[in-house]
């Protein structure tokens, strides 16, 4: 039996491709097996680049496939994509050769059903609650009457007319209509711009709107989405105009009915909230002037009561005024006669009292008389002392001697010495006599400190040789030597 003959290198029945080859058949193959697809998944991973693609994945229990939407797609793909929502994507499967990946490009994105689209919304109703944007404090009160109504709603729409109906038949106001798309792509973007456009028009030619009513008729979940967006939402938050939404059937909630000012049910029931009534106006305004009239006329009547039982207690005018006419003759009278008999009473009383007064030569002669008399007693007494003191003197003298006279001369001179040192010691010439000198104003009197002396003051400076004047600059820090 032969042996086998070894195979021939390089000889084999399957295909061989280059890189390039295999990728592009695989990217054949799976265009051409799938084509357009629908895929639903949870979108994760989402990522938007300078360039305006965005890339995501999307995801299920059991797996993970890559996604892009180009640009040019991105603004027309239905919905705005973000992390966490469960949506439809629809688009066709690619591969993508340097890195040997496939991935789905996408052209169309709708949620999931309705659970979708309820958990996104549940999701962006509590983070706006979490910022404050439902508060009722926020609420900002309708006008009473508003000059203009501002409607922002489609302009093909029976929402428009239901609007324009009701203020006519209640109270006729102009109204502003910004027309906008209420549902489908774009929507969302156009009614956030219309918002912050009547909220930014001046007072001008275009009058600004003094209450705002956005609305459309009633639709499904996902014809409402465009009023649950994010950015509507914040237009509405920041909206200085009262806002009334009136988005969908009674039973049909939005997001805007939170931020919003007033939730009317239906656009009918808005405008009946942003306008009142003219019949009912006139109704009240009747019964309040009826109420005012009523009332002005008991309070005149109890004022006409009032003033007529004052004026039964008031006393007898003309009675009071004759008596005090009499009164005043009467002290016209007496004041006539009081001046004369008061002069006639101070002249009898000076008379009176000039012959008490005694006669002025006499007083002078009894003075002199007393001062005479005194003198001579003086006198006597002064004569009597000298007489006294020369006894005394007399009786001493002989007794002192010349030597003791010395003595006490001396004892005193010395106490004499000694005083004359102290005093001479305490003197201020000696003082001057050191290089000191004495300052004095211009009345004389002693300046003992630079701040009594103040500026351009005149001075006296005394030395001990004699006296100049001086004009003071200004005071100056004490130097610390």
């Amino acid at each position: 039996m032969d042996e086998a003959a070894p195979p021939v290198p390089g000889r084999t029945n399957i295909p061989e491709y280059t890189v390039s080859d295999l990728s592009g058949a695989i990217k054949r193959t799976l265009e051409g097996a799938f084509g357009r697809i629908r895929v639903r998944g949870e979108i994760t991973e989402l990522k938007l680049y300078g360039s305006g693609h965005a890339y995501l994945s999307l995801k299920d229990e059991g797996g993970k496939i890559r996604a892009v939407i180009w640009r040019s797609t991105l603004v027309r793909v239905g919905l705005r994509p973000e992390n966490g929502i469960e949506v439809i994507a629809t688009g066709k499967i690619s591969a993508y050769g340097d890195r040997s990946e496939y991935q789905l490009v996408i052209d169309r994105l709708e949620y999931a059903g309705a659970g979708a689209m309820l958990a996104r919304i549940e999701l962006l109703r509590q983070r706006l609650a979490a910022e404050g944007l439902f508060d009722a404090g926020r609420k900002k009160p309708l006008p009473r009457l508003p000059a203009v109504v501002g409607v922002i709603t489609s302009a093909s729409g029976a929402v428009l007319h239901d609007i324009m109906t009701t203020i006519a038949r209640r109270f006729a106001r102009p109204i502003l209509l910004w027309p906008v798309p209420v549902q489908g792509e774009g929507a969302a973007e156009r009614i956030a711009a219309a918002i912050a456009g009547m909220d930014r028009l001046p007072v001008g030619p275009v009058a600004r709107p003094d209450v705002l009513i956005v609305a459309r008729g009633g639709g499904s979940l996902e014809d409402l989405m465009a009023f649950n967006e994010e950015v509507v939402l914040r237009a509405a938050s920041a909206c200085a105009i009262p806002l009334i939404s009136a988005v969908g059937h009674e039973t049909d909630t939005t997001l805007i009915d939170h931020v919003s000012d007033r939730r009317a049910p239906t656009p009918t029931a808005a405008a009946e909230m942003a306008v009142p009534s003219r019949t009912e106006l006139l109704a009240d305004l009747a019964q309040t002037a009826a109420r005012l009239i009523g009332a002005l006329d008991r309070a005149t009547q109890g004022n006409r009561a009032r003033l007529s039982a004052a004026g039964a207690s008031l006393p007898d005018l003309p009675g009071i005024l004759a008596n005090a006419r009499m009164r005043l003759d009467d002290r016209a009278q007496r004041l006539d006669l009081a001046l004369p008999n008061l002069l006639a009473a101070r002249a009898s009383a000076l008379h009176r009292a000039e012959r008490h007064i005694p006669d002025p030569h006499s007083l002078i002669l009894a003075r002199r008389g007393a001062v005479d008399v005194a003198g001579l007693r003086l006198l006597g007494a002064l004569r009597t002392g000298v007489a006294r003191h020369r006894e005394d003197a007399a009786r001493v003298l002989p007794r002192l001697t010349l030597s003791e006279i010395e003595r006490r001369l001396r004892a005193q001179r010395a106490q004499l010495d000694v005083v004359c040192a102290r005093l001479e010691g305490a003197s201020y010439e000696r003082v001057l006599a050191r290089g000191f000198a004495l300052v004095r104003d211009a009345k004389g009197h002693a300046v003992t400190s630079a701040a009594a002396a103040g500026r351009n003051a005149r001075l006296r400076l005394r030395f001990a040789d004699g006296e100049v004047g001086v004009v003071t600059e200004g005071r100056q820090a004490r130097l610390p030597f």
